[in-house]
């Protein structure tokens, strides 16, 4: 049985902060933090964790922001900049990974007053664990101050910190605050976004596409107006990136998205829908299989993904999206395509018995549509 991912923060990894921070600061409570960070510790779980040690460090730490920030730097574990993060771990040489958590929710907390010192020490944390929720508050606390800085960064020998430009100033970030701002206005990201986006690092690049992918949930015509900017003549890598952060406008259908895809023509040709079986239960799996018959005397490049509309409590259906191919369908050509959809349990989705439609799209266009029943 895997261990439960709270234990990634562990009574042995505060402990090893503890005889860190000691080092790094003469006369640190040790004690003091251990006892504080550890009360009930076993009871809670991840997130609360990482916010019990925050509140620890906040009751140890020197009220004097410059001296708690350099205490924070000297426990830190040296890094090349180059290693995955995943990889970093905590131990006799410093902190990294998981543990870096709640010193960068300290800086969040204790550090809004002097932004400079404090985004000095994020770039540090960055390097070990990532930043990209401590950053956040800064971005709205002081804009200016935090896109100046970002910009600089965008040239950062480290692949980390070059992310911390794109993923902390997600809008969208999940499980991240909301940047409201930004949700509003995308504007001031939009500059170190063309300054990242052929960065050497797909590290990086990831983040720049689902930053894209972002904004396109409540600016669709920003992102389809950055892809007939930024497509045309794109490196192999940059239409890759392109291509995730659009992933969200294509199954929506947008048609000047799927224009610059070249996947803005209906299917020439016929589609043919089956699901099966007919009816299942809860937790059991469906067979997709689309038949498509080309009628064209050229290749067809589709986009074909598939909505199912889900039984609400109420009788009514809500759709959602599923990525299903992309593909050529050559001149005359017939293929079928196959998927395997289960219907099983999960957290962000309650399902309720009753017939359930499932539409197939190709370029944005519905062309088949077949259906399933869920028995309670």
């Amino acid at each position: 049985m895997p261990e439960p991912f709270k234990r990634l923060l562990s009574p042995d990894l505060v402990r090893l902060a503890g005889s860190h921070f000691a080092r790094a600061l003469p006369g640190f409570p040790h004690a003091r933090f251990e006892a504080l960070a550890l009360d009930g510790f076993d009871a809670l779980e991840m997130k609360a964790r990482a916010m019990r040690i925050a509140d620890a460090l906040e009751a140890t730490l020197p009220g004097d922001f410059a001296r708690a920030a350099a205490a924070i730097k000297a426990t830190l574990a040296p890094v090349r900049g180059d290693e995955a993060l995943g990889e970093l771990r905590a131990g006799e040489a410093g902190l990294a990974g998981w543990i870096v958590w709640p010193l960068g929710e300290f800086v969040a907390r204790r550090g809004l007053e002097e932004p400079a010192r404090a985004l000095a020490c994020l770039r540090e944390l960055t390097q070990r664990f990532s930043a990209e929720f401590a950053i956040r508050p800064f971005l709205l606390a002081h804009p200016q101050h935090c896109f100046e800085t970002l910009a600089v960064w965008t040239t950062d020998p480290s692949p980390h910190v070059r992310r911390l430009v794109s993923e902390g100033s997600r809008p969208r970030l999940p499980w991240g605050i909301v940047l409201k701002p930004l949700v509003a206005d995308p504007a001031p990201t939009l500059p170190l976004l063309a300054a990242l986006q052929d960065d050497p690092s797909d590290y990086v690049r990831r983040s720049v596409a689902n930053h894209l992918n972002d904004i396109a949930k409540d600016h669709p015509a920003v992102v389809a107006g950055w892809l007939e900017d930024h497509l045309p003549g794109a490196s192999r890598e940059r239409r890759a990136l392109l291509r995730h952060a659009s992933r969200t406008l294509i199954k929506r259908g947008e048609r000047r998205v799927l224009a610059a895809w070249g996947l803005d023509t209906r299917l020439r040709g016929t589609a043919a829908l089956s699901v099966a079986p007919a009816r299942i239960r809860l937790g059991e799996a469906l067979t997709i299989e689309l038949a498509l018959a080309s009628s064209a005397r050229k290749p067809q490049a589709l986009a074909i993904d598939y909505v199912v509309h889900h039984v609400r409590a109420d009788g009514g259906t809500s759709p959602k999206v599923f990525k299903g191919w992309n593909l050529v369908l050559g001149a005359g050509e017939q293929r079928v395509l196959q998927r395997r959809h289960p219907v099983r349990p999960i957290t962000t989705r309650r399902y309720y018995p009753g017939r359930h439609r499932i539409e197939v799209q190709v370029n944005g266009r519905l062309v088949a549509e077949a259906g399933f029943d869920l028995r309670a």
